[in-house]
């Protein structure tokens, strides 16, 4: 009976009007939901806050210092291009620098003078290659460009080798006069120096990756001239991409 008066108040001319309602209900709520995001779009691109840079002054808290150790071997090389590390460190990014003498280390330290808060970690990463072993030239690019970074690793990382393997190793990435070294340094547009058993690789992140790899196979025993073929491939891929 329940059924048979259900389907009684369906066939009412009432129940097609509710759904008639229904539809205008849904067709204002839709209309409603657009004001809303409309009226909602507008007090949040009015009321978005608009914080106007800040000086350095105001970013500047106590003075912030950076100590760099100095192996032995690298003494007589930071004395004679003594001027060439202190001269951008001070003019160019308004830091305070000295080599102390005691604990041997290179120790930057920010200043009022300081205008960049990022400028300290760039001094640092700058002194940092050349006390590795790059010229000053090449280290200075670290300060003058955002997208360049250090990386160091051990060849003993990739492989662990040990006596004459780890020489002929160590051999087969420099080559003769250096020439396989030079090789990969040109093609990938990066600086590598090899240091006894580690390897340092200065560039931009996908030219460092172009070269490790070319490095890992020469210390995994591949001949240098199929790691030419590999490298200059890959070189060719990126240059056509960019």
């Amino acid at each position: 009976q329940k059924t048979v008066s259900d389907s009684e108040d369906y066939n009412d001319g009432e129940s097609f009007t509710k759904v008639k309602s229904k539809k205008t209900q849904k067709r204002k709520r839709d209309e409603d939901g657009v004001n809303m995001d409309t009226d909602a779009d507008g007090p949040a691109a009015v009321k978005r806050p608009q914080f106007p840079p800040i000086s350095g002054d105001k970013l500047r808290g106590p003075d912030q210092m950076r100590k760099i150790p100095v192996p032995a071997h690298r003494y007589t090389p930071l004395k004679d291009n003594w001027m060439k590390i202190f001269t951008p460190i001070v003019e160019n990014l308004q830091l305070q620098v000295r080599f102390n003498l005691k604990t041997r280390n290179v120790e930057i330290k920010t200043c009022k003078e300081t205008q960049d808060i990022g400028s300290l970690t760039k001094a640092a990463d700058f002194v940092k290659a050349f006390v590795l072993g790059f010229q000053v030239e090449d280290a200075l690019a670290l300060v003058r460009l955002d997208e360049l970074f250090l990386e160091s690793f051990d060849v003993t990382d990739v492989k662990p080798l040990k006596g004459d393997h780890l020489s002929r190793a160590i051999g087969r990435i420099a080559g003769k006069g250096g020439k396989t070294k030079f090789t990969i340094e040109n093609v990938t547009k990066t600086r590598i120096v090899l240091a006894d058993t580690k390897v340092h690789i200065l560039g931009s992140f996908q030219n460092i990756k172009m070269a490790r790899t070319a490095i890992c196979n020469l210390i995994l025993g591949s001949p240098p001239s199929k790691v030419y073929g590999n490298i200059r491939v890959v070189a060719s891929r990126t240059a056509e991409r960019f």
